[in-house]
């Protein structure tokens, strides 16, 4: 499970509302929940892209901190992809993958990528170097 940070003063509740009304829209009718670190995510066992085999997502709520959006999308192989004529499909999948990590976090894929690689290199520091 991957959990993506909001933009600098945004917060996940004021860009998203109704999260289950956006995971419909993105991924597909929303087929159950499931629990993670003590939030409840919504799961797409059928989302309406044919690359995408689950999508479980929501927001992941920490006291005394800013809430993360938590997204898992499990796609199918490429081989079965391709099999089935779906080959457009997959750069669709990509698109809507970013459109939905841009209207949640208010953040592109370049600022994830960056902010990914800055808290890696945080977590490389050795300890007592700052």
């Amino acid at each position: 499970m991957r959990e993506y940070k909001m933009r600098r003063g945004k917060h996940l509740d004021d860009r998203i509302p109704d999260m289950k009304a956006a995971v419909e829209e993105y991924f597909g009718p929303v087929s159950g929940t499931e629990e993670y670190d003590g939030s409840e995510l919504y799961v797409v066992e059928n989302p309406d892209n044919p690359v995408f085999e689950r999508v479980t997502v929501g927001t992941a709520a920490y006291s005394g901190k800013k809430d993360k959006l938590a997204l898992e999308i499990e796609e199918r192989p490429v081989e079965d992809v391709i099999a089935e004529g779906h080959v457009d499909a997959a750069e669709d999948a990509v698109d809507v993958k970013n459109e939905f990590l841009l209207e949640a976090t208010g953040r592109d894929a370049k600022a994830r990528r960056d902010s990914m690689k800055r808290s890696v290199e945080d977590d490389e520091t050795p300890d007592g170097v700052s």
